[in-house]
């Protein structure tokens, strides 16, 4: 039988206190079955201490490896040096304090793509090896459940693009910017990749001289040496890995305020400030009008960050959103779908970064809300009705659903293979579930429940359990059925108010 470490080492500790402290009036145990006891005693403690180090994970069904168990991390501090080209590996210090959950003879971080120079625990040096995507270390001594511990990593950042895939650090015409979601944050970084475990962030960039160094959350400083500078940055709310954001560039740094007073900065090549102005002059009132819907906007700042780079997408890296700058240079793109688009990023700091996802099946609450603030964005600026966009995802609902699963069970990855799990059906397919919703209890119900999501879940995170209890509770009735056909259903339920919204028939092959 494999023992856990320090279950193994707690029985041999036992064991010799129990022998040394027999009574004399007790039968004395034999020489030979002395011997023979410390003999076992010492094997068990050699076999628990030679296990070998192994990944591990939460247990999230889509990403089994990604997070660790046996702590809470409260902070991440990072340090990053650019070397002046986005082709070599950045010099990196990770920093990490964290409460053990558990005792724990060894720590297992998510991390991989970096080269390892040195570990420390509690400032004593620590081995370390690899198993998997996971870096083990194994500290001087074990960690006992509720201690507070400090692990510090020195390590390389290698922006190159990882043998397995995408994500991590994204190179730009003139830097770098970060892409995390949903299970690349340890490509950059040790840390627990995992949205389940949200802490503190301190960023410190240091760069050569002409560039500019911008994260998330607000300025605590900037100093400059010789030829370089590095910038601080600190987040005032915790954060899930994944939606960490660093931007190193030739930028200029436009600044201007929000409702109540909100500090905001945009990010956006040097050479493009003066185009892309009228864009970035957008955001502020695309931030009332989200308030006017679920309340105030819940972190410290606000920006966009508009990256000349190929990513095929947008994400809402929490207080500075990443963007394809050529989505506002391109004239394919109409006006009200780009403003459209900044919403639906926009209106994932409340839904997805604020309120994180406990699990990454519950990412439908994440994508749907953010389709859903989008579209009524759309109807309310643009005419773009929303029930016609509604009825386009019932129609192939089905066929989403076949693919991809359903919206809060997406279908899992193969044995050894990575996943897409950003599909149609967690984006319009879970808004047709909030529009159902809607048509179900519906307007006031419906919007009174918006506002109460956004403020009882702030700062954490949640799952679909507790969106399904808290709209029972607003709407006065118990919603498990609905939820349970609109969510794990092979074929979409009857639409609520529209009897006549019929599946369609995938398009026949040219």
């Amino acid at each position: 039988m494999l023992l856990n470490p320090r279950v193994g080492l707690r029985a041999c500790s036992a064991s010799r206190t129990k022998s040394w402290t027999q009574p004399r009036t007790q039968p004395q145990v034999s020489r030979r079955r002395k011997a023979a006891l410390l003999a076992s005693a010492v094997s068990l403690c050699l076999l628990a201490a030679a296990a070998p180090p192994k990944p591990l994970g939460v247990g999230d069904r889509l990403f089994p490896y990604l997070g660790n168990p046996g702590y809470d991390v409260a902070s991440y501090d990072l340090s990053f040096t650019y070397p002046g080209s986005n082709d070599k590996p950045l010099q990196a210090v990770t920093t990490i304090d964290a409460r053990t959950t558990a005792d724990l003879d060894r720590i297992n971080l998510d991390f991989t793509h970096g080269t390892v120079q040195s570990v420390e625990v509690d400032g004593r040096p620590a081995t370390f090896t690899n198993a998997g995507e996971d870096l083990v270390v194994t500290p001087e001594h074990g960690l006992p459940e509720g201690s507070r511990t400090r692990i510090t990593v020195r390590h390389t950042s290698d922006p190159a693009v990882a043998k397995d895939g995408d994500g991590g650090w994204v190179r730009t015409s003139d830097g770098l910017a970060m892409a995390n979601q949903a299970d690349a944050a340890h490509l950059v970084f040790p840390c627990n990749d995992h949205p389940s475990d949200k802490a503190m962030f301190t960023f410190h960039i240091t760069a050569p001289k002409g560039y500019t160094a911008v994260a998330n959350g607000l300025p605590a400083g900037v100093d400059r040496a010789g030829r370089t500078t590095t910038w601080t940055y600190r987040t005032q709310h915790p954060m899930a890995t994944e939606l960490a954001q660093v931007s190193i560039g030739r930028s200029a740094v436009l600044h201007r305020k929000g409702p109540d007073g909100l500090p905001m900065r945009d990010v956006v090549p040097s050479a493009d400030a003066k185009a892309l102005a009228p864009w970035l002059a957008k955001t502020p009132d695309q931030i009332a009008w989200m308030e006017s819907k679920v309340g105030k906007y819940p972190f410290e700042t606000y920006g966009v960050l508009m990256a000349q780079a190929a990513t095929g997408f947008e994400l809402e890296t929490q207080t500075l959103s990443l963007f394809e700058k050529d989505l506002f240079t391109d004239p394919a793109y109409p006006k009200w779908y780009i403003e459209s688009i900044m919403v639906h990023e926009l209106s994932h700091q409340w839904f997805g970064d604020s309120v994180s996802p406990r699990t990454w099946s519950d990412v439908w609450l994440n994508e749907g809300h953010a389709t859903w603030y989008e579209a009524l964005y759309a109807e309310e600026h643009a005419h773009r009705p929303m029930v016609d966009r509604m009825k386009t995802a019932y129609g192939a609902s089905d066929r989403w659903r076949a693919a991809g699963g359903p919206p809060a069970q997406p279908k899992a990855p193969a044995p050894g293979q990575k996943i897409s799990i950003f599909r149609p059906n967690i984006y319009d397919g879970a808004a047709l579930v909030l529009y159902a919703l809607r048509q179900e209890i519906g307007r006031s119900a419906f919007e009174r429940l918006e506002r109460t999501w956004v403020r009882d879940y702030r700062d954490s995170t949640a799952g679909t359990a507790d969106f399904v209890r808290l709209a029972s509770a607003v709407s006065g009735r118990d919603l498990s059925g609905f939820f349970q056909a609109w969510l794990y259903g092979e074929k979409t339920p009857p639409m609520p108010g529209h009897p006549d919204w019929k599946p369609t028939a995938p398009p026949k092959a040219a």
